[in-house]
This record gives structure tokens, C-alpha cells and sequence, in this order.
């Protein structure tokens, strides 16, 4: 059950992106764009509520429980960068914006990029294991959701493997061939 409302939720959060950028651009309808594009927010509230509530009313915690809060940290620490990115794109195809920066693929700016690119990670695991031990503290019982415990020391192990990559570019840059 739970999977299916994570589907649903990325789903929604592009249906809301598209929904914003087609009344912004191909509508002129600059307000209501603004507005579906800030109501993603509410898409991955409602997926916390649904994990908690499928929890509280009995639900055997596992990872999809888990993976539902990385996907809210995920969403905040990337989110806007997301939109940003989608934004450009259909403005410059859509509305004669300007051409979209490609990401710099050598040397200290993309060691640069990839550090940032890391710190964010690090932001969304923050999150993402905070709501985890929320969640655990609103469902009040240690031994239910103990197994909830285990995704952010999973998920950190991701991020360390992160933290080498990303920042050995800094020692090691990238050079134009």
C-alpha cells in the first residue's frame, strides 16, 4: 500500500511541475502557475500523514515506510533545483527564455557542482532521518518501528559513498580531453 502512495506522490509532484509550467508559459496564467508549483509542497505532506496513520493503525513498519521520508527529504532538498531545472527548459522551449547553462563537465566547476550537489544529498538524508525518528516518536511504540531505525544508517552508507565520489573531484578534476 504504501509503495503505491510513493508512486502516486512522484507522480503527483510532476503533474503539479508540468500543470504549473503549461499555466505559466502556454496559458499566461502566471498566478495559478505559481500556485500549482508551490502546492507540490502538499503532495509530500499528505505522503506523512498516509505513512504515519498506515503505521499507527497497525501496519508492520518496513522500508517502504522508511523510503516514503527519503522521498519527502529528497523532495526538499531538491525540489526547487528540480523546478528550477524544468522551469528553464520549457520557458526556453515555450516562451523564447533564454537557452539553458549546461552544467560544467571539467575542472574546479564541476568539482564545485558535485560538492554542492553532495552537501545536498547530505540535507536530504538530514531530513529524511529526522522524519523517520518523528514518525517513530508519533507512533510511540520502539519496538514496532524498530526496523525503521535501519534506513538511515543504509541510506548513510549511500551518502558516504557519495562523499568520495563528489569530492574527489576536488583532488582529482576532471580534464577536458
Amino acid at each position: 500500500m504504501i509503495a503505491v502512495l510513493i508512486v502516486a506522490c512522484e507522480i503527483s509532484f510532476w503533474v503539479f511541475v508540468l500543470a504549473g509550467l503549461c499555466a505559466r508559459y502556454l496559458a499566461g496564467f502566471k498566478r495559478l502557475g505559481a500556485a500549482l508549483l508551490l502546492a507540490t509542497p502538499i503532495v509530500d505532506l499528505f505522503l506523512l500523514i498516509f505513512t504515519v496513520v498506515d503505521i499507527r493503525n497497525g501496519a508492520k513498519p518496513e522500508f517502504m515506510h522508511g523510503l516514503a521520508a527519503i522521498y519527502v527529504g529528497v523532495t526538499v532538498a531538491y525540489g526547487h533545483r528540480m523546478i528550477k531545472w524544468a522551469d528553464e527548459r520549457f520557458a526556453y522551449r515555450f516562451a523564447g527564455g533564454a537557452k539553458p547553462v549546461k552544467a560544467p563537465k571539467h575542472g574546479t566547476e564541476h568539482a564545485r557542482r558535485e560538492r554542492k550537489g553532495w552537501y545536498r544529498h547530505l540535507l536530504a538524508w538530514f531530513i529524511g532521518s529526522l522524519l523517520i525518528m518523528l514518525m517513530i516518536l508519533i507512533v510511540g511504540d520502539w519496538k514496532r518501528t524498530e526496523s525503521l531505525m535501519r534506513v538511515p544508517l543504509s541510506w548513510g552508507g549511500i551518502v558516504a559513498i557519495d562523499f568520495l565520489i563528489s569530492f574527489s573531484y576536488t583532488l582529482w578534476p576532471r580534464e577536458k580531453r
